[in-house]
């Protein structure tokens, strides 16, 4: 056991010591010993103190997050057959752990003992709110419950923790287990970037010619950009029916029994705890105060939103059946001809732009808008243990110059790597006996790698991606909070997180911030102004379509969470086309199966949760208003973002952390202006 690297006590993980045999003891004896602290603890009292309860179980809570965390991250980026078996074998432990000590009454009582003398000990607003977000915490894991309630919500914890991961690892292989290798006449239409994608994942593959797969760089490309109009619907359908009863796979990888089984212990885990529902449950920690607010804010944006996507759509369809006599589009066909009009439109296309941004320049840029802004350094370093020659690590100093923390940066898709993009913790910010632990943060995406040589070019798309995962890495590094439960984004209702991440990408649309990070791979040229106004005035294309996709899986989510039934695959894909009915212009054939890959809500933690990206974003929209008003990299407004929103975590309700920061309650207006639904043009200082 001394040897096993995940239990000796490293900041930053020993990634390649980190073998599959290594992870069910280290989970087993940490949580032993975790078990061992909450005995000690509530031995120790009453009357409790926060030094001889809340930290000890921090302590203990903290040592087994940091051995996991590596264990889940690998899972995530570096699979293979025997880290999955290792992680699922270890994950049913792990799961009731937490659960059965979530429930134990004693826990409670101890707890509600210290909130009750919490202001006689002079505990501070931090303090008291990890103590009331505790005892919130305890009850929604059912430790009011009476046996055998509280046994069934306790295995239903732990079984739903298992269908998660069975989820994700769907998706993943049936994402792996598509390709189609084709000749260079296939792939007329594409990039110069695409091929040399495709013909090197061909070679790496022993194969000839060029290969097309599932990562989303690949599907992209082909979507956007491929003539060949079956090639485009045969991608599209292997795409959009991953992980289901249909497709070229069909019921190989099927989540259809997944997706039922979660939705049913979700509904059943509701009950239990009294609730009329799972979206009422959810939101009990959220900024929304009903499901029915959440449903009215999002069918009013809907409303608002619809004319002008029928507009843009009738407008593609006019523009394709002008172009090549396509009289009715397929959902294949609207990417490449949106992708022809943004090109007819604005003289514009990703390949135009994608020289001005190569990767690491464009992460050069970002670090310094975020020392610009906050005051945040990032230094390479290259002695650490990573999982992938790509990864590289960075160290966030502090003004002083000492660490503050880190940042893993893995932006490129390759095998074995779950597809999406985003921000993981490593470790949090947290006081330790003598000194404060540093947090450091994953940051994952799936770009389009570097081929045959060249530098890896990034295409306007995804530095957004970028800065928005970067949003998410700051709110995690910067916190100043010593308490792991408030620190970070810990604490922070999940429909206010996406604040930071939404907000920074406005600087990929701004001439202050593409002059940081874009200039030509070959001549270092900075974005020329012609190419950069016809970026700007392109920020508004197809807004109404972009804001529908997103309402349409909002109130899917919304509404699926709602049912206090618990539905079978039928009635998951009619509520799905029911809200398509009502809100969507573009409907997508009866064969497709999103919800089979919608991980966000069957795996990500934003069940009942999706719309937080809608609700956040008004926050975002009018917090970037400030800095339109007062400098768009002028230091004072960030340092105010900092001090009043990234800095304090979950230590105070996220509604009156930003009326800290803009001085009154959020406004939807900005939001109607960003997005072109408003007559009102934005306010510039």
């Amino acid at each position: 056991m001394s040897e096993n690297p995940l239990l000796s006590d490293h900041l930053l993980p020993p990634f390649s010591s980190i073998q599959a045999e290594h992870v069910e003891p280290a989970v087993d004896s940490l949580i032993e010993t975790s078990r061992q602290a909450l005995e000690t603890a509530l031995a120790a009292g009453p009357p409790y103190t926060w030094d001889n309860l809340m930290r000890p179980l921090e302590d203990a809570d903290d040592r087994l997050a940091r051995a996991w965390a590596p264990i889940s991250h690998l899972h995530a980026v570096a699979d293979s057959p025997a880290l999955r078996q290792a992680y699922n074998a270890a994950l049913p432990a792990l799961s009731a752990h937490y659960a059965e000590q979530a429930q134990d009454p004693r826990l409670f009582q101890a707890v509600q003992d210290l909130a009750e003398r919490a202001a006689a000990l002079g505990l501070d607003a931090a303090q008291r709110k990890v103590i009331t977000d505790t005892l919130r915490d305890l009850e929604l894991a059912g430790v009011g419950l009476e046996e055998p309630a509280r046994s069934r919500f306790r295995a239903n914890a732990q079984r739903l923790a298992e269908l998660g991961a069975r989820f994700q690892e769907n998706v993943l292989d049936a994402t792996q287990a598509w390709h189609l290798d084709v000749d260079e006449a296939a792939l007329a239409g594409l990039p110069d970037s695409a091929r040399s994608m495709a013909r090197q994942a061909a070679a790496e593959a022993g194969a000839g010619g060029y290969r097309l797969t599932l990562q989303m760089p690949s599907v992209l490309a082909v979507l956007q950009h491929a003539e060949d109009r079956e090639l485009r619907r045969e991608v599209y359908t292997a795409h959009a029916t991953r992980a289901s009863d249909a497709g070229p796979h069909a019921g190989q990888y099927d989540n259809t029994p997944v997706m039922e089984e979660i939705l049913r212990l979700r509904a059943e885990q509701a009950e239990l705890l009294g609730y009329r529902s799972y979206a009422d449950q959810a939101l009990a920690r959220r900024m929304a105060d009903s499901p029915e607010e959440v449903h009215g804010f999002l069918t009013d944006l809907a409303e608002r939103a619809r004319p002008r996507a029928q507009a843009e759509f009738d407008e593609l369809q006019r523009f394709a059946f002008e172009r090549d006599g396509i009289d009715h589009l397929e959902v294949w066909d609207v990417a490449y001809y949106s992708e022809r009009l943004r090109e007819e439109r604005f003289q514009l296309s990703d390949e135009t732009l994608r020289p001005y941004f190569p990767a690491e320049h464009v992460v050069e840029g970002l670090f310094t808008i975020a020392e610009r802004l906050f005051g945040a350094r990032f230094r390479l370093r290259n002695d650490v243990d990573t999982w992938h020659p790509d990864v590289r690590y960075y160290e966030l100093l502090d003004t002083d110059g000492s660490p503050r923390g880190g940042l893993y940066a893995d932006l490129y898709a390759r095998t074995g790597k779950r597809s999406g993009a985003w921000m993981g913790e490593c470790c949090s910010r947290r006081q330790r006996e003598h000194d404060i632990q540093p947090p450091v943060a994953f940051l994952t995406c799936n770009f389009t790698p570097t081929a045959e040589g060249e530098p890896a070019l990034l295409t306007h798309d995804e530095v957004v991606t970028l800065f928005h995962e970067f949003g998410h890495t700051l709110h995690h590094l910067l916190t100043r909070q010593d308490w792991r439960p408030v620190a970070g984004i810990h604490g922070v209702e999940w429909d206010a997180v996406e604040l930071p991440s939404q907000l920074l990408e406005n600087w990929c649309w701004e001439r202050e911030g593409l002059d940081l990070m874009a200039a030509h791979y070959q001549t270092g040229e900075p974005l020329p102004r012609e190419l950069f106004e016809r970026l700007r005035a392109s920020r508004d294309f197809q807004v109404g379509l972009h804001m529908l996709r997103q309402l349409e899986f909002s109130l899917f989510d919304l509404e699926l969470h709602q049912r206090k039934d618990a539905p079978e695959a039928a009635s998951i894909l009619s509520t799905l086309e029911d809200v398509r009915r009502r809100v969507a212009v573009v409907h997508p054939p009866a064969w497709q199966r999103f919800p089979h890959s919608f991980a966000h809500i069957f795996a990500g933690g934003y069940a009942a949760g999706y719309y937080s990206y809608k609700w956040a974003e008004v926050l975002s929209a009018d917090a970037f208003e400030r800095f339109r008003e007062e400098g768009l990299l002028e230091r004072s407004v960030g340092q105010s973002l900092a001090e009043n929103i990234l800095e304090m975590g979950g230590a105070a309700p996220a509604r009156e952390l930003f009326q800290g920061f803009r001085g009154r309650s959020p406004s939807i207006e900005p939001l109607l202006r960003q997005s072109g639904l408003s007559e009102d043009p934005p306010t510039r200082g």
